[in-house]
């Protein structure tokens, strides 16, 4: 008993594990939370400094704290914040399809109320419906939008401006070879809705790289590929130096300047169709209703001249009607797999091109008949053979260059060519 008392008395405070572990948290404990404490010797010993994050006060008071700039408050578009209006000295109307819309066919109404593609206040001409007329900006409907014939003027003299002399062979077949597919991969699709405006943009910007751009025609447009050429060559103000079925090689032209390209704006949406006449009628002319409707039933039976395949290439479609024309008087296309309004627009080119009468369109089949008093057209050049010959800029006769093939359709020939296209015959 006298033992126990003795080690009780001379046992320090600090000598007991326990009481010591809980002396140094408390301590450490009061100076992360800012209290002093007289007998803590973690400061001096070890130079603790505690994180700010555990300080009250700042360690540096004297700097300011970076403020994040907030983001400004969404705010609505309004037609009050007039944009800045575009302007394009183009000479010619603006329109969503230059191939596949003829300024001559005119609309007999609007499905929705007429606004502007290009947005509301974009640019400086007024959007008709159906085309953004170029002679009076402020235009308001179709019949004021009509073509001045200054224009094709206009249009005529630039083209000669930036095209300059004529290509020679050896340098149009240099040209051709280096749009061949195994050159290049730089190629624009030209699909069922044919030569659209935004793709003007596209071709110039693939001309900022290269003299000629390939072209790839597909679909209805290839029913009648002179007007592709000739909307291609008027509306860009180029030069087709190829063609082979649905592949066109394009050239910007020896004066041609990116840096002074002309201003394209862009179409932020696509229109709405116009109301146009109907294709076919309840009764053909000529004929009564039993006549139209025994007409229409024999045209269902008879077998189908072709099978179109989904953006294949018609160019040859023409003249096989033509030609089924000679021994026949109904001729019937199965169009089985095509949308109903690609097949309705081929069906609007054989009547203006072969011509014939349009009879049905039932069961996705296109029969047109070819009329009581049918005669072949002789001479037409409403459409352009498989593959066109240019003429030599070297000599006044036309003659063909042979050479490598520069498309993935032919083998091992070429055909090159220098004549301008004719005028759209639509």
């Amino acid at each position: 008993m006298f033992l126990t008392r003795h080690s009780r008395q001379k046992l320090h405070p600090l000598s007991n594990p326990i009481s010591l572990l809980t002396r140094h948290l408390s301590s450490a404990t009061g100076t992360c939370t800012g209290k002093s404490t007289s007998n803590s010797k973690l400061r001096d010993h070890y130079s603790f400094k505690p994180p700010s994050s555990l300080s009250p006060t700042p360690q540096n008071p004297n700097t300011n704290p970076i403020k994040k700039k907030s983001k400004p408050k969404y705010r609505p578009p309004s037609s009050l914040d007039a944009p800045k209006k575009l302007r394009s000295d183009l000479p010619f109307d603006f329109r969503y399809s230059y191939t596949e819309s003829s300024p001559t066919v005119r609309p007999i109404g609007l499905r929705e109320p007429k606004y502007s593609p290009f947005g509301p206040g974009r640019l400086d001409r007024e959007w008709t419906g159906v085309c953004a007329p170029a002679v009076d900006p402020k235009a308001r409907s179709v019949e004021e939008g009509a073509e001045d014939p200054k224009l094709e003027e206009k249009r005529r003299l630039m083209r000669e401006k930036i095209q300059g002399a004529p290509l020679t062979n050896a340098e149009r077949k240099a040209l051709v070879e280096k749009c061949h597919r195994s050159r290049t991969k730089r190629q624009i699709q030209l699909g069922r809705d044919g030569l659209t405006h935004n793709m003007l943009n596209d071709i110039h910007n693939n001309w900022k790289h290269a003299e000629a751009v390939r072209f790839k025609c597909m679909g209805v447009p290839t029913v009648d590929m002179k007007n592709v050429c000739t909307q291609l060559e008027d509306k860009t103000f180029g030069k087709i130096i190829f063609r082979h079925c649905g592949t066109l090689v394009l050239y910007r032209g020896r004066n041609y300047n990116p840096k002074k390209r002309p201003v394209i704006p862009l179409m932020m949406w696509r229109p709405h169709e116009p109301v146009y006449p109907r294709l076919i009628k309840t009764t053909i002319n000529g004929l009564s209703i039993e006549e139209t409707k025994e007409m229409r039933k024999r045209g269902l039976a008879v077998p189908a001249l072709t099978k179109l395949a989904k953006n294949g290439y018609y160019g040859s479609l023409v003249p096989m009607v033509r030609d089924a024309f000679i021994v026949s008087e109904l001729v019937k296309i199965d169009c089985k797999g095509l949308e109903r309004s690609d097949y309705k627009k081929i069906g609007c080119k054989l009547r203006d091109m072969v011509p014939c009468i349009l009879v049905t369109f039932e069961k996705e089949q296109i029969v047109v008949w070819r009329g009581k008093d049918y005669k072949p057209p002789e001479n037409d050049a409403c459409f352009v053979s498989q593959r066109e010959m240019f003429d030599s800029p070297e000599s006044d006769s036309k003659r063909s260059v042979e050479g490598h093939d520069s498309t993935d359709e032919s083998t091992n020939q070429q055909g090159l060519y220098s004549g301008d296209s004719g005028d759209d015959d639509e």
